[in-house]
């Protein structure tokens, strides 16, 4: 038997056989009565908060595949962490595949997280662009969390390497239409303050990104879905695409899987 099994008999049977005087000889001084008649001794008398455990998830928010009547593309958005109630490890990752097998808008990201309240989340860290554009460094500072009414939001300010400044706002909601068929509304919008002819981003308002998917949780961890979805760019971002020959505005038909672990 080990040490901690004998100690919890010893001091059990001081409390039933020889009461609080038994457990005066064993527990510390300047430890009280109502405290000494406990099984176990814990600092204050208060029972620690089990809030040190370590957890993982990984959810991978789109995989899909995108057609808007000229061909298709593929995006991904996907996130996970580990770490305790508190603090965490973040990483993130986003991008696009188009039909000429370019690899676009791959951002990735490597964030602390800081619980500061019951529903929010501080982040800071690094991001990196990388993908068949040039590739940028970021360093990252955002909160994320459930505002008001549920909504998932994120938003997070960056500051480059080369001294540009960017923006990204990011949102979504599940309506519940059964317990098993969702409606998700979401958007995420990308500011910067110069333009990147490397990155083919311009001045002010980007781009956005946005849908609307409908999905059926076989279970909460595997759920197929169909639904449409808007991407458009704006002032400079749109004139590098044209010169490219690409759309600035495309509406696509959606289906993928969200998937989580």
């Amino acid at each position: 038997m080990s040490c901690c099994h004998s100690r919890a008999l010893a001091l059990a049977a001081g409390v039933f056989v020889g009461g609080p005087a038994a457990l005066a000889q064993t527990a510390p001084s300047g430890v009280s009565d109502q405290t000494r008649v406990a099984p176990f001794e814990y600092v204050g008398g208060m029972q620690p908060v089990m809030d040190n455990t370590v957890f993982t998830h990984v959810l991978l928010e789109q995989a899909e595949d995108r057609w808007n009547g000229r061909g298709h593309s593929f995006r991904y958005d996907g996130q996970g962490w580990a770490g305790t109630d508190y603090n965490k490890l973040w990483l993130k990752s986003e991008g696009t595949v188009t039909n000429r097998g370019r690899f676009t808008d791959g951002q990735h990201e490597v964030l602390y997280d800081r619980a500061v309240s019951t529903f929010f989340d501080v982040q800071a860290g690094a991001r990196v662009d990388l993908d068949s554009e040039r590739t940028r460094t970021w360093a990252a500072l955002g909160v994320q969390g459930l505002s008001l009414y549920f909504f998932d939001v994120e938003a997070t300010v960056y500051a480059s390497d080369n001294g540009h400044y960017a923006a990204r706002l990011k949102g979504s909601y599940d309506l519940l239409i059964t317990n098993r068929l969702v409606l998700q509304p979401e958007a995420e919008l990308n500011f910067y303050t110069k333009s990147d002819p490397g990155r083919r981003t311009g001045t002010g308002l980007s781009d956005i990104d946005a849908g609307l998917r409908l999905r059926y949780e076989f279970s909460r961890k595997l759920a197929p879905y169909i639904g449409v979805s808007y991407t458009g760019l704006f002032g400079q971002s749109a004139t590098f695409a044209r010169r490219e020959g690409e759309n600035a505005n495309r509406v696509s038909f959606t289906f993928g899987l969200r998937s989580w672990f």
